[in-house]
């Protein structure tokens, strides 16, 4: 076995281990970091596979935004688990019926793939065949598809202003930093000095 098939199977079933004590595990944190141990492995892949930008997106999107967002989460917030475990026992069935059809209609997609004749020939179009995929990459999206990847990047601009509008929540009984107030202030009229003498309070 070479060194490249060694490290396919490693990482193979590094992502498939990771993924079952994810869903298996009875710790929350420990779930997390069995995902994070399951994104490594899936950048290890796709760096065998050669697409080293797919690789670092993961490792830096994933890894390192949204799996320390549920540690975070889950770490500082009082969950009662065992409230969660119970609903998620009612549920179970329904779930389990969900599973079976998804896992069927994925069957029937793989059962049916074959590669298109034309693939080879689309990404020969696209850019010379000594070129990087990270600079293919580039190319087709900065310059074939630049104004459909900008406004990609407007729709998820609206869509998470709108999220900050629509969990914008302004409380009355909630005391609030006015920095201009700070600023400005009087040193002569903010602060009162009292004359207080000898064994009589305020």
């Amino acid at each position: 076995m070479s060194v490249l098939s060694f490290t396919f199977y490693l990482f193979s079933i590094c992502v498939i281990v990771g993924g079952l004590f994810t869903v298996i595990s009875r710790n929350p944190v420990h779930s997390v970091l069995w995902l994070i141990l399951s994104f490594l492995s899936s950048a290890g892949l796709f760096v065998l596979l050669g697409a080293e930008f797919v690789a670092i997106l993961l490792v830096i999107v994933y890894v390192g935004a949204v799996s320390v967002l549920f540690l975070f989460v889950v770490m500082m917030l009082d969950v009662d688990f065992a409230q969660l475990k119970a609903e998620m026992a009612r549920y179970l069935p329904l779930g389990l019926l969900i599973g079976v059809v998804l896992l069927m209609q994925l069957g029937m997609a793989f059962g049916n793939w074959t590669a298109s004749e034309g693939a080879e020939a689309a990404r020969a179009a696209i850019a010379p065949a000594d070129t990087h995929n990270t600079a293919a990459l580039g190319l087709l999206i900065y310059d074939r598809y630049f104004l459909l990847f900008q406004l990609a990047g407007l729709i998820l601009l609206v869509a998470m202003v709108g999220a900050i509008v629509l969990t914008l929540r302004h409380r009355k009984h909630v005391k609030r930093q006015d920095v201009l107030a700070q600023m400005y202030r009087d040193p002569a009229t903010a602060m009162e000095l009292k004359d207080v003498k000898p064994g009589q309070g305020l």
